[in-house]
């Protein structure tokens, strides 16, 4: 197979002037204390449609023929690609069908109809690759897929470009990766000039490593939070960039994307979706192990505000800063106060408690009588911390628990 080259890139790149931004480079001194060097982030979460889907979809349907543009585009997404293709396809004057699962954000599936396209909700994410399918056969729509084509990857590969420019000693790149079209952009861009390209994915659902051992796409099962770059297989077209220009593939679990999103809330300032953080969750938990300067790609910003409230409680969680815990306490006047009095004591904050009288039934019968379980939700300021609570609760001859 022929892989995309850096003058196809550069194409792109003078097709989308004008259409897109040339996001941001921004340097992150929290990073940088844990990598040991220079870190960056490339913020494409501050991009057109909140992430960088619009550059290989504008790219794709402007390389159609005219009569393929007449009659219109379709695709299936999740959200980024889905409001990608549907703005590429209002701005080049072409209609767009989108087909989206029934469960996903209300926010991006008034996103995508706000830019133009028309929405057909079904049932599973799997079953809107199906229906675009079918659309495409039935009325001669052009399929836009969403990662394995030479032109998305292509028009992803001018993130790259931008980068080169931005950061001109840049050594390592670490992109997130489900498809692969925005890794494979940018190492199509960016591997042949001399830099690291490094992806990171969601160890939850990682088909790469299993895919490059077997040396063909392969398909896994699994799950994530982060939903943008939840792919099941790699494509052909991906595959054989990966294989070729990738140096390295690194997984993170779900608690690091977590707190990879907390980070960028807290100490970075910008909103990133649970994809967009994966990369910076690897240059926390994989230290000193790429050369520098290193860019982080931040690839979207699109993200649920109530899936936001629960990564944000997973990510205080995994930092040890949010805490439950359960304590089996004497059911008699006072006891209920002492404990929340050696929490206060502890510095920690309580934020919640839930007194749970036992009935004498069930499994704990035998522990029952005049007992009672309090679940105690508190703040603390890390692990430390809260293993110090717990040891004195449990000091104090109570029973006690982290749940």
């Amino acid at each position: 197979m022929e892989l995309v080259a850096p003058a196809d890139v550069l194409a792109a790149r003078e097709a989308l002037a004008g259409v897109v931004r040339e996001t941001p480079v921004t340097p992150s001194r929290a990073l940088e204390g844990v990598a040991e060097g220079p870190v960056l982030l490339k913020c494409e979460n501050l991009q057109r449609t909140g992430s960088f889907k619009i550059r290989g979809a504008y790219r794709r349907i402007q390389r159609l023929a005219p009569g393929g543009r007449a009659a219109g585009v379709v695709a299936a997404s999740a959200g980024n690609h889905a409001q990608g293709v549907a703005l590429a396809a209002q701005m080049l004057g072409t209609r767009a069908t989108v087909f989206m699962p029934a469960g996903a954000p209300l926010p991006k599936i008034e996103a995508t109809r706000e830019y133009g396209a028309d929405v057909e909700l079904v049932d599973t994410l799997d079953e809107t690759f199906t229906a675009a399918a079918d659309f495409a056969d039935r009325t001669g729509a052009v399929l836009i897929h969403p990662f394995d084509h030479p032109d998305i990857v292509a028009g992803q590969g001018t993130v790259g470009l931008e980068i080169l420019e931005q950061v001109p000693d840049v050594a390592t790149i670490v992109v997130c990766t489900g498809g692969g079209g925005l890794l494979s952009g940018i190492a199509a861009a960016c591997a042949p000039a001399g830099v690291r390209v490094v992806g990171a994915q969601a160890a939850g659902l990682a088909a790469w490593p299993p895919s490059l051992r077997a040396g063909a796409p392969t398909g896994v099962a699994g799950a994530t939070i982060a939903d943008g770059i939840a792919v099941s297989r790699p494509g052909e077209v991906t595959f054989a960039h990966v294989q070729a220009l990738v140096d390295e593939i690194v997984t993170v679990d779900e608690e690091a994307i977590a707190r990879g999103v907390l980070r960028c809330l807290e100490r970075e300032k910008l909103l990133v979706e649970p994809a967009g953080a994966a990369a910076v969750a690897a240059v926390a938990e994989y230290p000193r192990r790429w050369p520098g300067p290193v860019v982080a790609v931040l690839s979207g910003g699109n993200v649920d505000p109530m899936l936001l409230v629960d990564i944000v409680r997973r990510g205080l969680v995994a930092a040890g800063r949010y805490a439950a815990l359960r304590v089996r306490l004497t059911d008699r006047p006072g006891y209920l106060a002492d404990v929340l009095r050696r929490v206060g004591q502890a510095g920690g904050n309580v934020v919640d408690v839930e007194h749970r009288r036992l009935t004498g039934s069930g499994p704990d019968a035998a522990t029952a009588p005049g007992t009672v379980d309090v679940a105690l939700t508190l703040e603390a300021r890390g692990h430390d911390h809260r293993a110090a609570i717990l040891a004195d609760l449990a000091g104090a001859g109570y029973d006690v628990a982290a749940e």
